[in-house]
């Protein structure tokens, strides 16, 4: 997929993300070992748009499992569909059980899910499993033996086996811990705030229309919001949404007006944005 660190760099970029060393050359380990990614890190630094960008970059074909609470194997690896099948033997009264389970249990009625999707098949793909952390326990088990192998058994056709396999990226919040089973087949990265050269750049890139000396006022403030302690610290994403806003309002620097109206763009809780009003000093910045 890579030739390089500096190859995944450039292509990253062309897509518009902007990837630093550590995710460039983790990036490039995962599609040279073929083994899965995992990445956390807190909402909104890039962990999913780093999962999105690859395929761009690559000329893949994203595949996505959105995880939450209760999902299940039906959701995640395949499952019949049962309404065909049932018209299917309805319309074949005549033929004994044997000769319709042949029909109805065959490609024709099976519903494939993302982790089917992604290992059948000679086309590249890109394995998104988001959210990890927000699946049931019971769903590590089924990653591990797609993961470990990348292959699946239907009991009904057989077993699956990848011919080419997805560049897979999990990610996680790390809302829950995950075991150590999955981690030990996964490389590691933690994706955390940027430093501000690079939330700079990123800002510049989002935002095209803002200028250099706004950009640099707006990195500089989120980084003292992240300096708070506050519930939730303003994201990446969030950084990117105020610099659009404050271009939308035709602000051209960050006085305490405008800062005091557009809070709620970067602070998502009253009490952070009364606690915010209340230290942030804009003058020692």
């Amino acid at each position: 997929m890579f030739t390089s660190v500096d190859d995944v760099s450039a292509r990253l970029a062309e897509t518009g993300y902007l990837a630093s060393p550590a995710v460039a050359t983790t990036v490039f380990l995962a599609a040279r070992l073929g083994k899965p990614l995992l990445v956390e890190g807190p909402a909104g630094v890039g962990k999913t748009e780093l999962a999105k960008a690859v395929p761009r970059a690559c000329d893949a074909r994203l595949v996505r499992l959105q995880c939450y609470e209760g999902v299940d194997e039906s959701r995640a690896l395949y499952e019949w569909n049962h309404a065909k099948q049932l018209l299917r033997i309805s319309a074949g009264r005549g033929e004994t059980w044997d000769e319709a389970r042949t029909d109805i249990f065959s490609e024709e009625f099976l519903l494939p899910r993302p982790l089917l999707t992604a290992i059948r098949g000679d086309d590249p793909k890109v394995l998104l499993i988001d959210e990890t952390d927000k699946a049931d326990v019971e769903i590590e088990g089924l990653l591990l033996e797609v993961l470990g192998d990348f292959q699946v058994t239907v009991p009904e056709l057989g077993t699956v086996t990848a011919t080419r396999r997805p560049f897979t990226v999990l990610t996680s919040n790390a809302t829950r811990e995950l075991s150590e089973a999955l981690r030990r087949r996964c490389l590691f990265l933690h994706i955390g705030f940027p430093d501000a050269e690079l939330e700079r750049r990123i800002v510049r890139l989002k935002v095209p229309g803002v200028d250099a000396a706004l950009a640099e006022s707006v990195v500089r403030v989120v980084g003292a919001l992240r300096a708070m302690d506050l519930r939730k610290a303003p994201s990446v994403a969030e950084t990117v949404d105020w610099a659009r806003t404050l271009l939308a309002l035709g602000a051209s620097t960050l006085d305490e007006t405008v800062v005091r109206d557009s809070l709620g763009v970067v602070l998502k809780h009253q009490d952070d944005i009364q606690k915010a009003a209340a230290k942030l000093d804009l003058d020692a910045l």
